[in-house]
């Protein structure tokens, strides 16, 4: 682990453009501001695990065998019948 001191102002350049600027500083703790390309995700990380433990339960839920449980539409026999001829010069235009 990289261990910086760092001034109120003063900020840190990370790989990918990511800049993070220490925006407060006072015995409640710090405040920091990051700057980064919008592709790039910025997320606290006590919400993090929460957020992956939902996921991996929402996934294991999906994996369950619920789905015949669903009962199946009827299938009936279908007719088509159709009166027009495709032939050429038979086919009308859209107005």
């Amino acid at each position: 682990m990289l261990v910086l001191g760092r001034k109120v102002g003063e900020a840190v350049i990370l790989e990918g453009g990511i800049r993070v600027v220490v925006l407060a500083s006072d015995r409640r703790g710090v405040r920091l501001g990051f700057e980064a390309p919008p592709g790039v995700r910025i997320q606290r990380e006590e919400l993090v695990a929460p957020v992956e433990e939902e996921n991996r339960r929402a996934h294991a839920d999906a994996a369950s065998d619920w789905m015949p449980l669903i009962p199946k539409p009827e299938q009936k026999d279908v007719t088509v019948v159709c009166s027009a001829s495709l032939r050429p010069g038979n086919a009308t235009r859209p107005r």
